[in-house]
């Protein structure tokens, strides 16, 4: 993975991910006297490979310039000051290389003021995306085909991640974690370095995922409809309304563009949303139960194990 020194940029949020992502693996071995198995190799780059004037009077040395980054799994875009304006003149010639490196098949993902490079590079037109509250409705009035939403604090849509504000970037780094090496090892680094799970919203709970990338606009919009409304009790007649198709049409698109039913998919939503709370706070299993729609307990423990392969309190045992 490739993390990218911005003129101006924040030192935290272009070192604290990095230290994340170094940690998976090895912090957590390390501390129960294992032999660390490091899941990532990382990078460093800027625009030029030269030295970075970075926030303070602190320089960021890269380990080379963005045009020597020929392929990568994942880029990551710290924050970078608060005039936007700025950050786009600097860093100019990263857009075209973001966009490059998309189109390869790297994720990218950006914190805070780094989302505008993104919206500049058009990697979040049709996407939904937060940024920092205090700027959020500029960025709306200058990227207005960008779905921006403020009170998250991290976003994925069809591969491109967003964190809102400052500190946000270790909410993303440990959500990226646990999207590529699995939420087990996001777990390990959060306890080794005693920090808390991802936050999901900026103001509260709540985070959840989409699905696959697709370029079926109508069924995004039912996806983040979905992800609005997941503990409702929602039927298919209702949401096929809400993208102006018949029932059966909307059922056939979903799962071409999705590669499963919208059953399935809220169920998924609603257990993802379920492992947040059982991580974070002390609401009981038959509490949460009700906050993500099942009114019974007895079924939404099956489902959990169905789909964690654990119970809701050996769940919360092992990861609260």
């Amino acid at each position: 993975m490739t993390v990218l020194y911005c003129r101006g940029a924040y030192v935290s949020t272009s070192l604290m991910p990095l230290e994340i992502f170094h940690s998976a693996g090895f912090m957590w071995n390390v501390c129960l006297g294992r032999e660390p198995e490091p899941r990532f190799r990382i990078t460093s780059a800027s625009v030029d490979g030269d030295v970075v004037e970075a926030l303070g009077p602190v320089r960021l040395t890269p380990d080379l310039p963005i045009s020597d980054v020929e392929q990568t799994d994942l880029v990551f875009v710290p924050t970078a000051g608060m005039d936007v304006d700025d950050l786009l003149r600097s860093n100019e010639c990263c857009l075209d290389w973001l966009s490059g490196m998309r189109r390869k098949g790297a994720l990218v993902a950006g914190v805070c003021t780094g989302t505008a490079l993104l919206a500049e590079a058009g990697l979040l037109d049709g996407r939904r995306a937060t940024t920092h509250w205090a700027i959020a409705s500029m960025f709306k009035d200058r990227w207005p085909a960008v779905d921006w939403r403020p009170e998250l604090a991290v976003t994925e849509d069809g591969g491109v991640f967003c964190g809102g504000g400052l500190y946000s970037a270790i909410d993303l780094a440990l959500y990226l974690v646990g999207r590529l090496c699995g939420r087990d090892v996001a777990v390990e680094v959060a306890k080794s370095l005693v920090l808390q799970m991802p936050r999901t919203y900026q103001t509260d709970f709540g985070f959840l995922p989409l699905s696959r990338d697709h370029s079926d606009a109508a069924i995004r919009r039912a996806e983040k409809w979905f992800c609005d409304h997941f503990p409702d009790d929602i039927s298919v007649d209702r949401v096929a309304e809400e993208t102006n198709m018949s029932p059966r049409t909307f059922l056939r698109r979903f799962k071409a563009a999705t590669g499963e039913t919208p059953r399935s998919y809220v169920q998924r939503l609603r257990v993802e949303a379920a492992k947040s709370m059982l991580e974070q706070d002390r609401m009981t299993v038959q509490e949460v139960s009700i906050a993500i729609g099942y009114e019974d307990v007895g079924f939404f423990r099956n489902l959990f194990k169905r789909y964690v392969g654990i119970s809701p309190t050996v769940y919360r045992d092992r990861y609260g």
